[in-house]
């Protein structure tokens, strides 16, 4: 029975709890996640667990912060000047924006206190300093990276499994 592995494309569904029981994200109801194991699109830890599962095989697993988001890191939580927003847009707690870092990333922020003069930006990640649990049920492995919906990215054709799956065009 073939096992995924580092390079395999897989999709799976997936449930995902914090410690209290509290659902944070899910598949239900969608198309599964798809990845390619090893290239570091998703999480260490739920890219550890799926390694060595086979199609079908279901498992539950407990992911530890330096495995998920890492820990909270309170040199990433600065207040800004509120005048920096212009007028625009008007800074509530709780609202995210994407904030450009000096190395030109753009990370996603979160308003966690708006005074008079200043807003206060967490740009932690939110389920960082998180224990994670996840549910995970294996649905496919491939060789090769999933053809779009719709065809080839390329030309929208969609090419039998006699030649090979990919792109015809």
């Amino acid at each position: 029975m073939k096992t995924a592995e580092n390079g395999h494309f897989v999709s799976v569904h997936y449930t995902g709890r914090l410690e209290n029981g509290e659902i944070f994200d899910s598949s239900e109801g969608r198309e599964p996640l798809q990845f390619q194991l090893g290239s570091g699109a998703i999480i260490k830890g739920f890219n550890d667990a799926v390694i060595g599962m086979s199609v079908g095989e279901e498992k539950e697993i407990t992911i530890p912060p330096e495995e998920a988001y890492g820990y909270r890191d309170e040199e990433l939580v600065r207040p800004v000047p509120k005048a920096m927003f212009g007028a625009d847009l008007v800074p509530e707690v709780g609202m995210v924006i994407g904030v450009q870092m000096e190395n030109g990333a753009r990370v996603p922020a979160t308003i966690t206190e708006v005074t008079e003069d200043s807003v206060t930006l967490d740009m932690n990640p939110p389920l960082a300093g998180k224990t994670l649990k996840f549910n995970i049920k294996l649905m496919e492995i491939s060789e090769q990276p999933p053809q779009p919906a719709g065809g080839c990215a390329s030309c929208g054709s969609s090419c039998a499994p006699s030649d090979g799956g990919g792109c015809c065009c």
